[in-house]
């Protein structure tokens, strides 16, 4: 057999590792998974050892999905077939990827745990300091209660018609979050005549109900409260 020259040696391994990337989903999902790992382990200012670590288990997933690609390849090209041989190569090659992801994934926890745990509460902490973040949070939650609310009656769209009214809960939201956080008679006064004018519009424009409007800013108004109780009270 003929010799190849170092760089195209490289080359060829090269052409390999795009072919898998390329084609096999799994060896995708391998890649994002692992520059999201080095990433956060930057981030997180692991120890050179503990680096080390992840880049042996990293390159571990990879090299046995990459075996596995090229068993399954040999296999497929000998026999086109069923046969009881070929599919024991086959998910043995299967389960070392199996194997190696498991390894990857309990030195991962390992290593990321304590920081995580750590960043975590100090996370938590903080958002439970901050009403704007609050606020962000109980705005999204009203969002995501009025689309499944809509989809599970499939009645109007996101933006127009239907059980609840979207505006009328993100104006009830709003209105009670502006109350909670200021505490001031006046601005809670000003906050719900601007959400009253949000429900006397949808009702003038035919849009929505009264029950629709009604329900849609209880949606908004109660699960506000219950956001911010659980997160500043």
């Amino acid at each position: 057999m003929k010799s190849r020259p170092l760089l195209e040696s490289f080359n060829y391994a090269i052409d390999g590792l795009i072919y898998v990337l390329r084609t096999q989903r799994n060896m995708k999902v391998h890649f994002i998974v692992a520059a999201a790992v080095l990433g956060i382990s930057l981030i997180l200012n692991v120890s050179g050892t503990q680096f080390m670590l992840l880049l042996i288990v990293i390159a571990m997933v990879l090299v046995s999905e990459l075996i596995n690609t090229a068993i399954e390849s040999a296999v497929d090209i000998t026999t086109s077939a069923y046969d009881p041989l070929a599919k024991v190569a086959k998910d043995v090659a299967a389960a070392s990827v199996m194997v190696s992801v498991f390894a990857a994934v309990v030195v991962g926890y390992l290593i990321f745990y304590p920081r995580l745990n750590s960043l975590t509460f100090r996370t938590l902490h903080r958002v439970r300091q901050s009403p704007l973040n609050v606020t962000a949070i109980s705005l999204f939650i009203v969002l995501i209660a009025v689309f499944a609310a809509k989809a599970w009656t499939r009645s109007g769209t996101w933006l127009r018609g239907g059980w609840p009214s979207g505006h009328s809960a993100l104006a009830g939201a709003l209105f009670t979050a502006i109350a909670l956080i200021s505490r001031q008679a006046l601005l809670a006064t000003l906050a719900f005549i601007m959400a009253l004018l949000v429900f006397q519009s949808r009702k003038e424009a035919r849009f929505h109900s009264y029950l629709e409007i009604l329900s849609g800013a209880a949606i908004g108004i109660l699960i506000t409260l219950l956001i911010f109780q659980l997160f500043l009270w």
